[in-house]
């Protein structure tokens, strides 16, 4: 039997690295990365919380937003040789920060030409009725009902001034009827170098009901299908992709 030294055990280790790292690197040029950008806007400006800028779009008062977060979920992204579908992607975009922006990253996407992206706002039946973990759905976390297993697909909450009182808003959407799938058209080119596509939310747009949504006859929604109808009646409106925000 021929035994191995240590020089040619050393050769044999470093050819399994150099090939590790071979395959690493061939699958990192295979994939690319895209930034999703969703800023929020209202009144032709960035979104501006906790101050009462904002009209009461079918009634008198003002009113300011205090928290704005949804869903978003099932991104796919249709490209020249197929389509790729994000894995888990459940997705909470919430603006937390002064910007008004939120950044999702996708890092391993298939290098490609794509021409649409599909997601929708809300979660789908399956995961609405689930307790599985996945993505950012949390069973235990603010966006799950209390009172039933799901989720609030859209969470809009703030205050109303109107004739020296305030009414408290507090808009909560999320039946399985409600979930939205949206598709839009954009053009993403195979590259090396970080791609950022920009979608603005029009956060007004959800009170574009006809007629439009007085804030104070309905100032809570919670538990009502029709009302919640009303509300997600708006999603299909409520992001634009390829925009610059203003």
């Amino acid at each position: 039997m021929r035994l191995r030294t240590p020089v040619t055990l050393g050769l044999v280790g470093l050819i399994a690295v150099l090939s590790f790292i071979g395959f690493e690197l061939r699958a990192r040029m295979a994939t690319m990365y895209i930034e999703l950008v969703f800023a929020a806007v209202a009144n032709g400006g960035a979104l501006e919380k906790h101050a009462f800028v904002y009209d009461n779009p079918g009634g008198a008062g003002r009113f300011m937003i205090r928290d704005f977060q949804f869903f978003v979920s099932n991104i796919k992204l249709d490209g020249a040789q197929g389509s790729y579908v994000v894995p888990e992607s459940y997705h909470l975009v919430r603006f937390d920060g002064d910007d008004g922006t939120f950044r999702l990253v996708l890092p391993d996407v298939p290098r490609d030409r794509y021409d649409t992206i599909e997601l929708a706002v809300g979660i789908d039946p399956a995961a609405n009725g689930s307790i599985t973990p996945l993505g950012d759905l949390d069973p235990n976390g603010r966006m799950a009902w209390n009172w039933e297993t799901g989720y609030k697909f859209l969470l809009l909450e703030g205050m109303l001034e109107r004739d020296g009182a305030r009414i408290p808003l507090v808009y909560h959407v999320g039946f399985d009827e409600n979930y939205t799938p949206l598709s839009f058209k954009t053009s993403i080119l195979p590259s090396a170098e970080p791609t950022i596509v920009m979608f603005t939310v029009h956060l007004l747009r959800l009170f574009d009901s006809d007629p439009r949504l007085d804030l104070a006859t309905l100032p809570s929604v919670k538990f009502d299908r029709a009302d919640a109808g009303r509300i997600a009646g708006q999603f299909p409106a409520l992001l634009t992709i390829g925009e610059d925000p203003p």
